[in-house]
Order: structure tokens, then C-alpha cells, then sequence
């Protein structure tokens, strides 16, 4: 007889059914993003391409003996340029999944409920520290940490006008949030995780949009780099507890908790500083779209109360996580006390049970050895 041949249990899906589309979205959409890069190449194209690819709204400042200063406004046209690098965040969101955490999940042979909050703190851990890096970078670059009144001296004229680099990560923050949304579908995540994950996604879309046309980069600058510092330090416990390395698990848990806290606190501070104190004593108060002066009382008040309202809902979430996880964790400790207590009882009523058996068999008289083990045999 001859071997049968092996036919594939797995086909081919028919092209834009949606498992076609789900398998091949990174393919697709880079596809997209090189249409633009190759428009660079052709002189009739190359405008329009250029406004997809390159920043826009630049200002040259020319001193003399010096060389020109390229600065970058904020416009309309950023919303071509975001609309490019969102596609390129679906691209990297693909490459991070495919080579690091999918073989990083296939090691671990984890459930599916764990696999889905396993890939999703693989990513935002690696979004994160790369924006903690690079934020931390322009800070520095920038000395706000040891000029702290510059979150709010002479705005709006040398807020508007930013770096190359500090316009790119506020670009870049924008179109990662927004590719968050396609990538629920091209992820296939349950629709139970839906609610929670376009519920983060769209307040990062908010605040970071709200800051960045209002000129208020600076704030939101120092505020995200304190917020996604402790949002890398949860996102690498929780990758640590699926992983089952608990002791490190539970310390990163614990450092999480203390970090929280301080980061709720400080960001209230800052805010306050800023919105309260600082934009309150400039010397160019009122709304001017022109000049993106937007330093109003009514900016102001909404602005912190907006920020601190947020803090506040998120301590919330907090404290009502550890109460209810206390009341969980409270009805077993006495369960526990019991049952260890009953096992206690029952070790000294044995050996009591023996003595007597003992005491029996030293109570009968002499008989022979056969007849005292099968006594001992039926007790």
C-alpha cells in the first residue's frame, strides 16, 4: 500500500474577508506608508509627499556669525503628518509583537485571558520606556527641572516655537494613541477588554491633543514622563507575575503602590503651579488664536480642574482595587486557622488512642506470641 499524502487542515483565506486582513494587516498597511515614501522620489509628487512624511510649520531664525535655528509651530497641517506615523505605529505594534512577545508567549504556554493582558503589557512597557527615555532627554535638554518657572515664563512666545525632536514626540504620542483603535480589530481582542482599553486611550487623546493646541507642551511634557514612569513599573510586574517570577512580581507590586501616589501628588502640584500660580503673574493674559495665546481664566480654572479631577478618579480606582482585594483575601485567613487547628486536635488523639491500645494489651494475660498479633492485627 501506498502513503497517503497529508492534505493542509489550514487554507488560505479568501482575499478582504476579515481573517485575510487580521493575518496581513502589517503587510498592508506598510504598503500604504510606502506609497508616500516613494512619492519623495518623483518631482510632481514630492510636495504632497513631503507633507505626510516631514514635519511642517517650521520657522527659520537667522543671527548673524551664527548658524540658522530650525524651530517647529504647531498647525493644520500636522494632522497629515500625524495621519502617516499613526500608519507607521501599526507597523512597529506588529514587529514588537511578532519577534518579541510572541516568542516570549510561546515560552510561556500561557491561557488565553493571560496571553491577551500579557501582549498588552508587552507593548505599552515598550511604548513606555521609550517615551520616558526620549521625554526625559528633552527635559533635560531643555532645563525644566532646573528652571521649574519656565513650565510657565514668557508663554506664549517661546512656547509655540519648539525643537525638532520635542515637536516629533507630541506627533509621535498622538498617532500611537490613535492606532490603538484599529489594532482591537487587528489584534482580535475580546470584546470584553474593549471598554477598558479605548476608555485609557481616548484620555491620552485628549489631554495630549488638548496640551499640544493650546501651546501648554512644556506641562504636559513633565506630566506624562511622571505618569508613564509608574505605568512602565506595573506593566513589568504584571509581565513578571505571568511569567511566574512571583518574589519580583510582588516587589515591583509594592514599589508601584509608593509611586502612585507620589505621582498623583506631584502632578497636582505641578498643575498647580502652573494653571494656579505661574500663568496667573503673565504679563500677557487673554485669548489670542493668532499668537496661540490661550491664557485665560477660564483655560486656566478647566485645565486644573481637568487635571486634578483625573487624579482624583484614578485614586479612586486605586483605593477601591485594595479594599476589594482585602475583602477577598480577608475570609480566607480564618478558613486557614481552622483547618490548621483541626489537624492539631487530631495528632495528640491518635497518640492517646495508641497508649490505650497499649495499656489493653498490657493488661491481658500471658499468652502466646500468635494470639497477641492477631490482637493487635484487629485493633
Amino acid at each position: 500500500m501506498g502513503l497517503k499524502s497529508r492534505t493542509k487542515s489550514t487554507k488560505n483565506p479568501p482575499i478582504f474577508s476579515h481573517e485575510f486582513v487580521t493575518q496581513n494587516h502589517e503587510d498592508i498597511i506598510s504598503c500604504i506608508a510606502m506609497v508616500f515614501i516613494l512619492g519623495l522620489m518623483f518631482q510632481a509628487t514630492s510636495p504632497f509627499a513631503t507633507k505626510f512624511i516631514a514635519l511642517q510649520h517650521n520657522v527659520t531664525i537667522e543671527n548673524e556669525n551664527e548658524p540658522p535655528i530650525f524651530l517647529y509651530t504647531n498647525g493644520i497641517q500636522d494632522l497629515c503628518v500625524i495621519f502617516f506615523y499613526f500608519l507607521i505605529c501599526i507597523v512597529i505594534h506588529a514587529i514588537v509583537q511578532e519577534f518579541i512577545i510572541d516568542k516570549i508567549n510561546k515560552r510561556l504556554h500561557l491561557s488565553k485571558t493571560r496571553h491577551s493582558r500579557f501582549t498588552e503589557s508587552g507593548q505599552l512597557l515598550v511604548f513606555y520606556l521609550v517615551s520616558v527615555a526620549w521625554g526625559g532627554h528633552i527635559i533635560y535638554r531643555e532645563k525644566i527641572l532646573t528652571n521649574i518657572t519656565s513650565l510657565w515664563e514668557d508663554y506664549p512666545d517661546s512656547h509655540t516655537q519648539m525643537m525638532f525632536m520635542y515637536k516629533f514626540f507630541f506627533v509621535t504620542q498622538i498617532s500611537y494613541w490613535l492606532h490603538t483603535f484599529p489594532e482591537l480589530y487587528f489584534q482580535k481582542v475580546r470584546k470584553e477588554d474593549w471598554a477598558n482599553r479605548i476608555q485609557y486611550a481616548t484620555l491620552y487623546l485628549i489631554f495630549i491633543t488638548a496640551a499640544y493646541v493650546t501651546n501648554m507642551t512644556r506641562v504636559a511634557l513633565v506630566l506624562l514622563v511622571i505618569h508613564y514612569t509608574v505605568e512602565a513599573v506595573v506593566h513589568a510586574s504584571r509581565l513578571l507575575h505571568f511569567a511566574d517570577k512571583t518574589e519580583l512580581a510582588a516587589n515591583g507590586f509594592v514599589l508601584f503602590n509608593v509611586l502612585f501616589t507620589l505621582a498623583r501628588l506631584s502632578t497636582i502640584v505641578v498643575a498647580v503651579l502652573t494653571f494656579w500660580y505661574g500663568l496667573a503673574l503673565s504679563d500677557k493674559p487673554g485669548l489670542d488664536l493668532a499668537t496661540g495665546n490661550f491664557n485665560t481664566y477660564l483655560v486656566r480654572v478647566n485645565c486644573l480642574a481637568a487635571i486634578c479631577l483625573l487624579q482624583a478618579w484614578m485614586m479612586w480606582h486605586f483605593i477601591t482595587y485594595h479594599l476589594r482585594r482585602r475583602r477577598e483575601q480577608a475570609p480566607a485567613k480564618p478558613v486557614l486557622k481552622k483547618v490548621t487547628a483541626a489537624k492539631k486536635d487530631k495528632k495528640p488523639k491518635e497518640k492517646k488512642s495508641k497508649k490505650r491500645d497499649e495499656e489493653d494489651m498490657s493488661e491481658l494475660p500471658e499468652v502466646d506470641q500468635n494470639t497477641k498479633k492477631q490482637l493487635r492485627q484487629r485493633k
